[in-house]
């Protein structure tokens, strides 16, 4: 059975079927070849906290193997090109940082840097270019490089299910404990730096409630003087 990925993309057991056919660009065959490769090899030879059925793990994906036993993948999870899942402090015995579950899809490009937790529940999708982190980097001290400084204490991100996250978004968790409610989509380009109620769609910089979805109308409705994400 073929499911319906991002970014018009399609994959079958975890082997990705671009929409551009083979009579238009026969060597296609050879970026799926290798994607299903990569796959295979990082779930063989990577200590990762879990990996699930029909993975699939673009060959230019970004994974050191050292942070692998803090990443945890569900089934059917979608990795699509040049994704950068990266965890600053790795370890052994300490606890998951990235947790993608079932059905979640990675669009191009996407950063995910987990300090704390970052968490996406089931059939969370991620537009190109998003960015998921759960700290930031320390500048307090003006007499010292802000490279020199090391990163904040950070906090925690959790994306419930069934969120649609779009393009160019940025979620920055730099404290406490951030969650995007499940059902909600956050706009192109938006930043949200604080937790998004579920059932809503939020957009701007920063992120502000545009529409709630009314279940006793059973429709989202826009209305005038919503507040600010988290409020």
């Amino acid at each position: 059975m073929i499911k319906t990925a991002n970014e018009g993309v399609k994959y079958r057991n975890g082997l990705e079927v671009s929409n551009k056919t083979f009579s238009e660009d026969p060597l296609c065959i050879v970026d799926i070849i290798r994607t299903k490769a990569n796959t295979v090899w990082m779930q063989w030879t990577y200590p990762f906290a879990g990996f699930g059925r029909s993975v699939s793990i673009h060959h230019s994906c970004d994974i050191y193997r050292s942070a692998a036993n803090r990443i945890r993948i569900g089934d059917f999870v979608y990795l699509a090109h040049d994704v950068w899942l990266t965890i600053p402090e790795p370890g052994i015995g300490v606890p998951e940082a990235i947790i993608l579950e079932n059905g979640c899809k990675i669009g191009r490009r996407c950063m995910i840097s987990a300090k704390n937790s970052v968490w996406l529940e089931p059939d969370v999708l991620l537009g190109p270019s998003v960015v998921i982190t759960d700290h930031s980097h320390e500048f307090s001290n003006v007499d010292q490089p802000v490279t020199a400084q090391g990163l904040t204490a950070g906090g925690t991100v959790r994306i419930e299910r069934n969120c649609w996250i779009g393009y160019g978004a940025a979620i920055i968790g730099a404290s406490g404990h951030l969650v995007v409610g499940r059902n909600s989509v956050i706009g192109a380009n938006s930043v949200v730096t604080r937790s998004v109620p579920p059932f809503c769609v939020v957009g701007g910089n920063p992120a502000k409630i545009l529409k709630r979805y009314d279940s006793s109308q059973g429709k989202w409705i826009r209305g005038s003087g919503l507040s600010d994400a988290g409020q």
